[in-house]
């Protein structure tokens, strides 16, 4: 739950925003209209007081047209459609921190039909085309306030060419179960080896909540479920001590949480961070325990020029033929996506 809830003029000249607007005061949260579409009073005296204070907003405004040129997302998907921007939860390697500007609110946009119509132009003719709303949030973490998730779920689900992708580390899952999302939905669950969730993943849901959340999602509706194709993204995936072990028994977990048959994927991403990141999570996290020494990692860079730091390539093969082997031998009939 937010500290307090902002809308814009602009967001309240929408349908949907006033729908926002309405399940926010169910909440009995403190709401400011503000007299223009500026946000304004983020900053706090330092980057931490700043943080802390947007962290702890949310703000409903209309997405600018920028918005409305889809930038395409591989591997995960053809293209991301951001139903907000910014997110809850207060993960130590955060991959939003650099990547987006100005203090870390979170931006809930009240035009979300509109992008959702936007996203038909982008439809191939003749091949599914996938779409990810979760580049620049966790959906599911704000979905109790906006209601935004359930409608991308409705729309996607009239749309015999597309597919919806969303992936969060929540657990409130129960709104989602008797939509009808005609199987068009793949509904993903972040997990992490249990240190690494208890330690760098704070204001989320448990590993053992977010597992009992998938078999939710997973299981048939006629046994109570949502009946959802679903995906697991491990990530981010990191050498801690005792590594082999713990991601061992997270897919033990795994393996007796969903016990029947179901659509399952799996994506598999390694820690990774920029120097830009890396200052903006050292002032957020300043005692963090995260190993963000550039001398062990290997730099990769793209076509922009930009670069990264992802682990050395002896290192990065021995994790993904660990996580290929522990995958296959448990879910042969369930494909790995990716592994980046």
């Amino acid at each position: 739950m937010p500290k307090r809830v902002l809308f814009t003029p602009d967001a309240l000249d929408e349908e949907f925003g006033q729908q926002i607007y309405q399940r926010v005061l169910q909440h009995d949260l403190e709401v400011e209209v503000l007299k223009s579409n500026r946000l304004t009073g983020l900053r706090g005296t330092d980057d931490r007081d700043t943080y802390r204070r947007a962290k702890s907003t949310l703000a409903v405004v209309k997405a600018p047209p920028s918005a409305l040129r889809l930038q395409p997302t591989p591997p995960s998907a053809d293209w991301q459609m951001n139903l907000a921007e910014g997110c809850p939860a207060h993960c130590q390697y955060c991959y939003l921190a650099g990547s987006l500007q100005g203090p870390p609110v979170v931006r809930v946009f009240a035009n979300l039909p509109n992008l959702l119509q936007n996203t038909a132009s982008y439809e191939q003719a003749g091949r599914l085309t996938s779409f990810e709303v979760s580049c620049y949030t966790d959906v599911l973490g704000i979905e109790h306030l906006t209601g935004s998730l359930a409608e991308c779920v409705r729309y996607y689900g009239q749309r015999e060419g597309a597919r919806l992708r969303f992936v969060s580390k929540y657990d409130q899952v129960g709104s989602l179960l008797d939509l009808p999302h005609n199987g068009r939905t793949r509904a993903r669950v972040s997990l992490n080896a249990e240190s690494v969730a208890r330690k760098l993943e704070g204001g989320t849901a448990s590993i053992e909540a977010r597992l009992q959340a998938l078999r939710q999602l997973a299981l048939p509706k006629e046994l109570g479920g949502g009946g959802y194709p679903v995906g697991v993204v491990l990530a981010p995936i990191m050498p801690i001590p005792n590594w082999e072990q713990e991601y061992r028994q997270l897919f033990e977990r795994l393996e007796a949480t969903l016990d029947f048959e179901c659509d399952l994927t799996a994506e598999f991403i390694s820690h990774r961070f920029t120097p830009g990141s890396k200052d903006v999570l050292l002032q957020w996290y300043p005692n963090t325990s995260l190993d963000f020494d550039e001398a062990k990692r290997a730099v990769k860079r793209n076509k922009f020029g930009s670069h990264k730091y992802v682990y050395q390539p002896d290192d990065m093969r021995r994790l993904k033929e660990f996580f290929y082997s522990e995958w296959q031998q448990r879910f042969p009939q369930a494909p790995v996506k990716y592994w980046t």
